[in-house]
Order: structure tokens, then sequence, then C-alpha cells
């Protein structure tokens, strides 16, 4: 599963919050999610490879296996983003506690002493990650902004009024599409 697929769980979580998406969508997306929770867990640095198998031998020992060539990490914003949904929809803190310990992770194993973040080559590797020597822009962009509001108080961006573009771009959502359903909290 590529780390990049970890947008459903947030995406189906709001269409189901949106009111177009049955109940079990949002079941889905809550079941998604923790596949894309351990895909940064079981990794011995917290941090997910870009890439995971889901290793179905008889007798492995391992839920994820990687190969050698998709172990780093680019410092992603999918995931993250769908923690904060998935947090803002079901006020569940599970998903903080998620945000928290990866975002940990971040800190411990990407940031540059001198300033700034860096991509790493080996998230299996908490001994030498192997720093790329490159952050890439959605890091600031997207990433740390969805870390921030998912540990924000919805006071800056509620989401009966604010919805995200592919960007993380901030825009107001119609009036017509605000649910009517539980949107004092989010």
């Amino acid at each position: 599963m590529d780390h990049l697929v970890c947008f459903l769980p947030g995406t189906l979580a709001l269409g189901h919050w949106l009111g177009g998406l049955p109940a079990e969508d949002l079941d889905l997306a809550k079941a998604l999610m923790r596949t894309c929770y351990q895909m940064y867990v079981q990794m011995p640095t917290g941090l997910s490879p870009e890439i995971v198998y889901f290793n179905m031998y008889p007798g492995a020992t391992e839920d994820l296996y990687v190969k050698p060539a998709d172990t780093h990490n680019l410092l992603r914003p999918e995931t993250v983003e769908s923690l904060l949904y998935l947090y803002r929809i079901t006020n569940d803190p599970q998903y903080r506690e998620w945000g928290w310990k990866i975002f940990e992770a971040f800190e411990k194993y990407t940031k540059v002493r001198d300033g700034g973040y860096s991509s790493i080559q080996n998230v299996r590797n908490p001994d030498n990650p192997q720093m790329r020597d490159k952050m890439e822009s959605f890091f600031l962009a997207e990433t740390l902004k969805y870390f921030y509001l998912l540990f924000d108080d919805y006071e800056e961006v509620p989401l009966s009024q604010w919805m995200f573009n592919t960007e993380a771009h901030p825009l107001p959502l119609p009036r017509m599409a605000v649910p009517t359903v539980n949107v004092t909290a989010v």
C-alpha cells in the first residue's frame, strides 16, 4: 500500500459527514486509518515508508513487508490529513494520540539541528535513518499545517465553515454544503 493512499480515510469520513456516504463508509475510513497508522508504528523509527506490502505468507512474523527501495520517508501529509478529519468528525481522542506519536517521530528522526527537517532514506534503521538533505515544500505547507489543526481547538478553521483543497489551502464552504448534524464540535 502506497502512503499516498492514506488520504482516503479522511475523504471517506468527509463524504459520510457531509451526508453523501453511508455509515459503512465511515467504518471503512476508520479501518483504513488504522492501517495507515500501522504503517508508522510498525517501523522502528515510528515513521512510514513510502510503500508497504501486506505479508500474507503463512508463519510470517510481521504484518507489513517493506522492499529496500521503499524504506524512505518523504514527510508526506496524507496520514496526518486523515487523522485531522477523523478526529474532527468523530471526536475520538485516539486520532490525536496517533498524530502526536507520529509528530514525535518526525521530531526525533527528521529534524535538522540547525533548522528545518529532512526526508530520510531508511525508516527501518533508527540508529542511522540517513537524512537525505531534502525537505519537500509540502511538509511545511501541508504536513505541519495538518498537525497544527489536529491539535488546534477548532476555533481557527472549523470544518463546518471551511474545506481544504489538495494542497491544504482552506476554502470557504457554501452554506448549503454545511451538514446539519453535530457541527458544533467540528
